[in-house]
């Protein structure tokens, strides 16, 4: 992070609330797999810097301009996010595009050591808060909130396994041949199209800042790049993909996402999806599909994440596992849809 070059034009931002001459410092912000995150401490105030990875970064993928977007549309909504506070399209201040939001206090929880200080009730309490922030999301009016050209909620699933197959194509290692017959089932058991909604793309609990007191509930909702118009239910079959059951030991072999609901207190992923069904009225019954949906989308995600490891694009730690979970979300997949009877 080259903060001389960036202190000039944060400075304009945040004219009025810092001394332009005080220190600035940036930290990066370690779990994020994709997009860089840099918490920034300029004087007293502390805000939040996105920008995209250093490399092999795949077109359409970490538009800035898009999570600023959205973020801007959704600050007086009934959805909590950060407040944003610019966006910079000049490659010239950083050497890529990147936004800044406003710093919001709260606790991400990923492993079941994070949730050693929350009783069975308060884990209870927090998933409750977690399915209705979902809900949130796709209950917003894009047309009110000015989201309205956000997407192209008909067809989506369709055009979501061809685009995530071309990206597949375009950052693959090794060949895979039950990655291919996923991409076939997948294409063969699509279900009909849905009402569209506004969809996190990555909704999870940690993407999530959560605070537990005095009663738990979601602070702000971030990670916004895959955010669009489309079908709720890839949103829910992703965060299932992601929720790990207790005594589901595979999952905790996958380095991403939080293993935490594995807690005591915490849902199944099951009564997740029942808690959302009830809330929205929505059927639920193809669920299965969006789950190795949602598995086959993370494999993709995660061979693009392997990729940049290997060129020693990525920063931080954590990237030398993410190779060898691939394989393994597509046998998930497939055995979801074996369970499923979709062949």
């Amino acid at each position: 992070m080259d903060v001389a070059a960036l202190r000039p034009w944060l400075a304009e931002r945040l004219s009025g609330r810092v001394d332009p001459a005080a220190e600035l410092g940036a930290e990066l912000i370690a779990g994020g797999r994709s997009n860089l995150t840099y918490r920034l401490t300029y004087g007293d105030t502390d805000v939040v810097l996105r920008r995209p990875p250093l490399g092999h970064v795949l077109p359409t993928a970490h538009d800035m301009g898009r999570e600023y977007r959205v973020l801007s549309a959704l600050r007086d909504s009934d959805v909590p996010v950060p407040c944003p506070i610019g966006l910079c399209t000049d490659d010239s201040v950083l050497g890529a595009p990147f936004y800044v939001m406003e710093h919001v206090d709260g606790r991400v929880l990923r492993t079941a050591d994070d949730a050693a200080d929350i009783g069975e009730s308060a884990a209870d309490l927090l998933c409750e808060r977690l399915v209705r922030t979902l809900v949130a999301i796709h209950s917003v009016d894009v047309e009110a909130a000015g989201l309205a050209g956000f997407g192209r909620p008909d067809g989506y699933l369709e055009r979501q396994v061809r685009r995530w197959q071309q990206q597949w194509d375009r950052s693959k290692t090794r060949d895979l041949p039950a990655y291919d017959a996923l991409v076939r089932r997948l294409t063969r058991h699509l279900p009909p199209s849905a009402p569209g909604a506004l969809v996190h793309g990555d909704y999870r609990l940690d993407n999530a800042l959560v605070r537990l007191d005095p009663e738990p509930e979601v602070a702000a909702v971030v990670d916004w790049e895959m955010s669009t118009l489309g079908d709720p239910l890839a949103d829910l079959g992703l965060t299932l993909t992601y929720w790990a059951d207790s005594g589901d030991e595979e999952r905790g072999r996958i380095p991403v996402g939080a293993t935490v609901t594995a807690a005591p207190g915490f849902w199944p992923g099951a009564r997740f999806a029942a808690r959302y069904a009830e809330l929205t009225g929505r059927d639920t019954g193809d669920i299965a599909y969006y789950v190795a949906f949602g598995h086959f989308k993370l494999a993709v995600i995660l061979e693009g994440i392997h990729a940049r490891y290997l060129q020693n694009a990525t920063v931080g730690e954590g990237f030398a596992t993410i190779g060898a979970s691939v394989p393994l979300l597509v046998d998930r997949a497939n055995r979801v849809l074996d369970d499923a009877g979709l062949g």
